[in-house]
């Protein structure tokens, strides 16, 4: 009798674990499976997955760490019912294990503020969020035009500046993503704050023109303009 690989026993298993995964997510997308219904006993899920105890066990278990699933003591395993941070772990874990290029980040965050800004546009309350960011707006400009600015305080103010905006759009899923992807390109803002002090005068009043021009658009509501006014707010990243 032949004996597997240790490693491709693991793999194995593995697969399967995947698989009882991919299975109880499908129901929850199909219906099968609603926000706050039961999960079926360990061995229906053995017997409908035609998975091994262990394996299914394993995929509640990540189920569970990723935020899908909960556990109500003597009651049984649950499907969640509200929007859990942890549930964008694992793909933004993926981002980071892919090592885009920084010019993919740059398209990517640009596709994600597109969006964003006219998810706002749309809305009636528009005025309700734009004094704290004009307030943000005005430090930055101050922080920015001062004898000796810093470079933390104005990537600290900046990422408070696009966070409001991400905010505004009252959509935890997109403000998470948003805040994740502005900790992925910590690195690359922080070279080109640097670089745009360094430079002087023109190059700042630049820089914080475009952070006008977003207020701009997002006050007098010019959905025309979203895409190019992006696009012209990265120039400095792409540089």
């Amino acid at each position: 009798m032949s004996m597997e690989h240790p490693e491709k026993q693991k793999n194995a298993v593995k697969s399967v674990v995947d698989q009882v995964m991919d299975g109880i997510i499908s129901q929850i997308i199909d219906g099968t499976l609603h926000p706050g219904d039961k999960l079926p006993t360990e061995m229906e899920l053995c017997k409908q997955f035609g998975a091994g105890r262990n394996s299914v066990r394993e995929a509640v278990k990540k189920l569970q760490a990723y935020g899908i699933l909960y556990i109500k003591r003597a009651d049984g395993t649950f499907v969640s019912e509200n929007y859990n941070q942890k549930m964008l772990d694992p793909m933004l874990y993926s981002i980071i294990l892919q090592k885009n290029s920084w010019q993919e980040f740059v398209e990517l965050r640009s596709v994600i503020d597109i969006g964003t800004l006219n998810i706002i546009i749309q809305r009636n309350d528009i005025t309700s969020f734009l004094p704290d960011l004009y307030r943000t707006f005005g430090e930055l400009s101050a922080e920015m035009h001062s004898p000796e600015p810093s470079v933390d305080k104005v990537l600290e103010l900046d990422s408070r500046f696009h966070t409001q905006i991400a905010n505004a759009a009252q959509n935890p899923m997109l403000a998470t993503i948003t805040e994740y992807i502005t900790r992925l390109t910590l690195p690359s803002r922080l070279e080109t704050t640097r670089k745009v002090l360094a430079k002087g005068e023109e190059e700042i009043e630049r820089f914080v023109e475009l952070h006008r021009q977003l207020l701009s658009v997002i006050e007098r509501r010019q959905v025309d303009e979203i895409a190019a006014t992006v696009q012209d707010h990265y120039i400095f990243w792409k540089k």
